[in-house]
């Protein structure tokens, strides 16, 4: 199993400790690139997938911990799957 199949499957067991960078490679893995939010954009961040424009991924940056929260993790799972990228 390659590592971006263990981080997959680990990502969809939802779990409690997953991490920012964790899902920051996940989504390049998927092609997707994280697009700068503006100049008082703070902690969002904004990732977009040219092939699909139309589903950008947006949540504010965890702090002060790591952890994505369980809402996070639900929408980006929501627009892996809308994009086709991902089964439910």
């Amino acid at each position: 199993m390659s590592s971006k199949e263990k981080l997959l499957k680990r990502f969809l067991s939802m779990p409690k400790d997953f991490t920012y960078e964790e899902a920051v490679k996940l989504l390049k893995d998927f092609g997707f690139s994280q697009v700068k939010t503006g100049r008082t954009g703070g902690s969002r961040v904004r990732f977009l997938n040219e092939q699909y424009p139309e589903y950008p991924i947006k949540f504010h940056k965890p702090h002060p911990d790591n952890r994505l929260k369980p809402y996070i993790l639900e929408i980006i799972k929501t627009n892996l799957v809308d994009c086709g990228l991902i089964n439910e």
